[in-house]
């Protein structure tokens, strides 16, 4: 096995043939399967260092590292000091136990993680064994020849070895914020990274330009490796919802020391047995913090984000789920999202008048007329002119039989439809390029808006540009005619602006067309240009976009379009789909969003309103963000370029098309659309609002019920009472009671009516003051039943301690069961609703019943928790008692849902 050893500095040094001969690979043929196999025993996989995925073990140890369960160890040690043992041991198990279902739950929602990690891996354009294939980027080897295009991410440390006009930027890697260009050539001495303009460095892109590479370094040896090495053991960042449950717990912590403190206290003033004061403070300190909050909080992301995929929106960060939910603001682009994004040449305006296309799609077949009368392409100069220009100045591909399967096309959805619309005039790419050979191109620029080529040809350089009318006209000095070149004066240059204005009304997407001749190819491409006409470009928009954009209102989310089209044409789209319903409206120009610093405040209220962005830059965009946020808004922005990659970073949400979206715009999003659809954002919106409602629900749902223990505990220490429930079965409760349905609740669809209420405040806590509210309501009437039936067992039915602990303990555990009724949303139905129709919770309930039924009859666990079995009369005095809760709780949201009712009534 040949030995491979090139580095990135001494390729720079190198003709790209010795490159490639030290690397031992042909560029035609690429690597071998064989030659791959080899590298990559020596190589191994293209990965940079990373923090080691927390094991089984790491994960298991974490569960002892509560402070809860520091207070079971200290409960429990307490319980062998003083020689009880089945109690020390009974704590033991509590400990296990929570531990084990810690375990398995993190376990879970990681694997899922991890899952979802696999389904964004970069892929990487190779050519090996003569073929050109799609790779995972963890499979390229040294020797590799890799093919990239403008958009695309450098996947490891390449050699160019041919260079089209490529850019890149290495603001990832070096900080700074121009592209730079690219070549071939070899370098005459060793310098910086910056400065090595024949090497493309992994985790930069591609930002203009194509051109091939061949690898010389992969996973740690890359320069971005060495930077990895260095920060790989860094922490993973915390998501604010991980933040807000860290500041929950600590409140509850303090909270549950001073109360378990104050109980303590007045049980050994009240002469209370010292050993059974304390476990029952310790005991109540466990009730009151529920442990599992952070485990369920994360099955529920977890489950959230499997959704959201299956829904054709993958998640890439987790910090998104939550704050989805909280999206006030949607800055959407209009081609592919709310349009269909299949682009047809409609009509081409011309100084002959206006020529319409027929026929639809990728279709080839189509006629060609002006006024009614049937046009030959081939006997009008201008005409025949103009499908020569869309067709040159175009990177498109379309196969000679397309056939109308768009996996057959590549490029461009607005280029593909030029050279459609050649096709059907029997004007070919690949022809016109044998007679006129491309020499120099100017790329595509979103501050000119235009794009040039130069061809050559018998009688010169041709220059063949098209771009957006306001910025094509100003530059041209006449316009082609049948009769040749005609001056462009004032009155011709008004006439032209009329009618791309009419063609925009009309809701068609324009480009301007226009040529000249010219001596050599250094001429500068953008002046003194004859203007040919203008194209007229359909995309349909979506059907579903209506619908969608309604779905955004009702749920008091404001759509903005934001796109670089015409003004008119965004206009007439918003119109169309229903973004704007004001037949008046007009599209704001993109040059309105200047910075925040250059803008009053009357300025920024009246952009704020606009629902219409048209002819807006990448900087512009920034601003608008910055514009919306300042005003507390949370704002997802969508983009598919590599031009929007700053914007999807500065964004709350930032959205990138999966179908059509570049790498670069991908990795910079948090989120992508596997279908383009605007109307998938308002679906993973929608789960993400299910997500907080659910976390929030099983929040009250745990502090509720363990308030509740508390009075009851609480009040007859007060009072030196017999306790109503002892240490170990408050344990056993929470481990039983908490859990599971939280559980349930945490991965609940969500209420049917959450996208027809507006958007959370995006600094709203997990639990506001209703919340406590409720949390403190619920816990009263929970514990004055307890205390209620505790009372009735001791006096008026003369039962024994034992008996009445036995139901004051069954009692409180079917309340907190039944309690999950009490979750619903207080304008839920009463019998059909989100938490009845939750499939999970009729597993959880059925869950603990068992478990309960098995502690109470199988003799050795009811040794331990002291109860005795219930008689037929007993258990009629449980179950009614314990339904009290549940009934007065549906009381009060009955008469919560009127009141509100009468309210908007009103």
């Amino acid at each position: 096995m040949k030995q491979v050893d090139i580095d990135a500095p001494t390729a720079s040094l190198r003709d790209g043939d010795d490159v490639l001969s030290a690397l031992g690979v042909e560029r035609d043929r690429g690597l071998t399967s064989s030659a791959v196999r080899e590298r990559q025993a020596q190589f191994g996989y293209n990965r940079l260092q990373e923090a080691k995925t927390r094991s089984s073990w790491a994960i298991l140890i974490d569960q002892f590292k509560s402070p809860i369960v520091g207070l079971l160890g200290v409960a429990a040690i307490v319980s062998f000091i003083f020689q009880e043992w089945i109690e020390g041991i009974a704590i033991l198990i509590a400990i296990l136990l929570n531990a084990a279902i810690g375990f398995f739950t993190e376990r879970q929602a990681v694997q899922s993680m991890e899952s979802l990690k696999q389904l964004s891996q970069t892929r990487a354009k190779v050519r090996r064994n003569g073929d050109v294939q799609e790779i995972s980027a963890e499979e390229l080897v040294p020797g590799d020849i890799v093919l990239l295009e403008g958009g695309d991410v450098v996947s490891a440390d390449l050699r160019v070895l041919e260079a089209s006009k490529m850019q890149v930027d290495e603001s990832t890697l070096t900080g700074e914020s121009l592209p730079v260009s690219k070549n071939s050539e070899a370098l005459e001495e060793e310098c910086s990274i910056a400065e090595r303009k024949n090497i493309l460095f992994k985790g930069t892109a591609l930002t203009r330009g194509s051109g091939e590479g061949v690898v010389v370094a992969t996973g740690t040896r890359t320069e971005l490796g060495h930077i990895s090495e260095l920060t790989a053991s860094a922490q993973e960042e915390v998501t604010p919802l991980e933040k807000r449950l860290d500041k929950l717990g600590r409140s509850l912590i303090w909270l549950t020391l001073v109360i378990c403190a104050f109980i303590a206290a007045a049980g050994i003033i009240g002469g209370r047995d010292l050993f059974v004061t304390i476990e029952t403070a310790i005991a109540l300190a466990v009730a009151t913090v529920p442990e599992g909050l952070p485990i369920v909080a994360t099955v529920a992301l977890a489950r959230g984000m499997w959704r959201m995929a299956q829904r054709n929106a993958l998640i890439n960060k987790l910090s998104a789920v939550e704050t989805l939910g909280a999206t006030s603001i949607i800055c959407t682009d209009k081609t592919g999202t709310l349009t269909e994004n299949r682009m047809t040449v409609r009509e081409l305006a011309l100084d002959m008048g206006t020529v319409r296309i027929s026929g639809e799609g990728l279709s080839t077949d189509g006629q060609f007329s002006c006024d009614d009368e049937p046009v030959n392409p081939g006997d009008r100069q201008a005409l025949q002119a103009a499908l020569e220009v869309g067709v040159l100045c175009n990177n498109a591909v379309l196969p000679d039989r397309a056939d109308n399967d768009e996996n057959t096309v590549v490029g461009d959805p607005m280029e593909v439809a030029l050279l459609v619309a050649g096709a059907k005039a029997d004007v070919r790419r690949d022809d016109l390029l044998t007679s006129q050979p491309e020499i120099r191109e100017v790329a595509f620029d979103s501050k000119t808006k235009m794009m040039a080529t130069y061809h050559e040809t018998d009688d010169g350089v041709r220059v063949a540009v098209k771009g957006a009318p306001e910025s094509v006209l100003p530059i041209v000095t006449g316009v082609l005619t049948d009769d040749g070149i005609a001056a462009m004066d004032d009155s011709r240059r008004q006439e032209w602006d009329d009618r791309f204005r009419e063609m925009a009304e009309n809701g068609l997407r324009i480009l301007a067309i226009a040529q000249k001749m010219v001596g050599d190819a250094e001429t500068k491409a953008y002046e003194n240009l004859t203007l040919i006409g203008a194209i007229g470009l359909l995309d349909p928009p979506r059907e579903a976009a209506k619908k969608a954009l309604k779905a955004c209102h009702d749920a008091g989310i404001r759509a903005i379009m934001v796109t670089g089209d015409q003004p008119i044409t965004a206009r007439h789209v918003g119109l169309a789909v229903g973004l704007t319903t004001e037949s008046e409206t007009v599209a704001e120009p993109g040059e309105s969003l200047k910075p925040l610093a250059d803008l009053s405040d009357s300025e920024r209220d009246r952009l704020r309103q606009i629902p219409i962005f048209a002819r807006v830059s990448p900087e512009q965009k920034l601003n608008l963000i910055a514009l919306h946020q300042e005003n507390r808004d949370v704002v997802a922005m969508t983009g598919d370029g590599v031009n929007d990659a700053p914007a999807l970073k500065k964004a709350d949400i930032g959205v990138a098309m999966g179908k059509r979206g570049t790498q670069v715009a991908c990795e910079a999003a948090d989120m992508v659309l596997q279908d383009d659809a605007f109307s998938t954002i308002i679906a993973a919106i929608g789960q993400g609002r299910a997500i907080f409602g659910n976390i929030r629900t099983f929040t009250i749902y745990l502090l509720s019920g363990n308030m509740g223990e508390i009075i009851a505990v609480g009040v007859a220490s007060l009072l030196n009472a017999p306790l109503p429930l002892l240490p170990l079965q408050i344990l056993f409760i929470n481990a039983v009671n908490d859990v599971f349905p939280a559980l349930a609740l945490g991965v609940g669809p969500g209420h049917p009516q959450l996208m027809h209420q507006p958007p959370r405040d995006s600094q709203e806590p997990i639990l506001a003051r209703p919340q406590w509210w409720d949390i403190g309501g619920y816990g009263l009437v929970i514990g004055l039943s307890l205390l209620a039936v505790f009372w009735l067992c001791l006096n008026p039915l003369q039962l024994s301690q034992k008996t009445s602990v036995t139901i004051s303990f069954l009692s409180l555990a079917f309340a907190r069961l039944w309690h999950v009724w009490n979750m619903r949303d207080r304008n839920s139905p009463l019998i059909r609703n989100e938490i009845t129709q939750n499939p999970y919770v009729w597993v959880a309930l059925a869950i603990c019943t068992a478990l309960l039924l098995l502690a109470v009859y199988i003799p050795p666990i009811a040794e331990v928790l002291k109860i005795v079995r219930p008689t037929a009369f007993e258990w009629g005095l449980i179950i009614g008692s314990s339904l009290v809760p549940v009934a007065i709780g549906q009381m009060i949201l009955t008469l919560k849902s009127s009141s509100v009712q009468r309210k908007l009534k009103r």
